[in-house]
């Protein structure tokens, strides 16, 4: 158990050093996104494009892939939640 919650914190720590520097988010260090923090909206205030960046980003530096943008809101929601996609999902080529 110990293990997977370190892994979970370098996927969150990756993650948003990607969003950060990825999405070109001004005024936004990665280390100030909260892990709980919604992404889109009222929250950080990524928009469409950026899910389509941040699939993008999976794509590109997890091997994964998102088909059902639905699902891509359920994951897309806070760094909590796509960094526990990626751990469950790893390995998994779809």
């Amino acid at each position: 158990m110990e293990n997977k919650e370190l892994e979970l914190q370098k996927i969150r720590k990756d993650l948003k050093e990607m969003i950060a520097r990825d999405l070109a988010l001004e005024d936004v260090k990665p280390e100030e996104i909260g892990d709980d923090e919604i992404l889109f909206g009222e929250g950080l205030g990524l928009d469409s494009l950026d899910a389509v960046e941040i699939v993008v980003l999976l794509q590109r530096n997890f091997g994964l892939e998102i088909k059902n943008m639905d699902q891509g809101k359920e994951i897309f929601y806070s760094i909590n939640t796509i960094a526990n996609f990626i751990y469950d999902n790893k390995g998994k080529k779809s």
